[in-house]
């Protein structure tokens, strides 16, 4: 694994772990580590800036799928400043994932997420 390959790995390892995090301070503190100050998210259903934005968002999803967590979805490339990845939304009791999308993630020089551009490829209907 290049040194490349691994600050995009590490990078999308704190995004999991934001989207993932059980409770407010868990959560606070990892969108903290893996977004800029000034980070953004942006999706078809949300465009927000600053930690508690972006939290306040992954509360939400939390919220609309408890008992669901986030998972990597395939393979992690990138270049230059810039990675994309697959994810899916996965039921913690039998494993299916009814929600499933591609991010491109943006990153400062200290690897930490400066913008997401997420897409959703798959979503239950009513749920968006």
């Amino acid at each position: 694994m290049s040194a490349d390959n691994h600050r995009y790995e590490s990078a999308v390892a704190r995004y999991f772990e934001a989207w993932n995090a059980s409770d407010p301070q868990a959560l606070a503190k990892a969108v903290a580590a893996a977004w800029t100050a000034d980070g953004s998210y942006t999706d078809p259903l949300a465009d927000v800036s600053g930690h508690e934005q972006i939290a306040a968002v992954i509360a939400g999803a939390q919220s609309q799928f408890p008992g669901f967590s986030f998972r990597l979805s395939g393979a992690v490339e990138g270049h230059h400043d810039i990675a994309r990845f697959g994810w899916e939304l996965v039921n913690d009791a039998d494993g299916s994932a009814p929600v499933a999308g591609f991010d491109v993630i943006v990153l400062d020089d200290d690897g930490r997420i400066s913008g997401v551009h997420g897409f959703l490829d798959r979503v239950p209907a009513g749920a968006a």
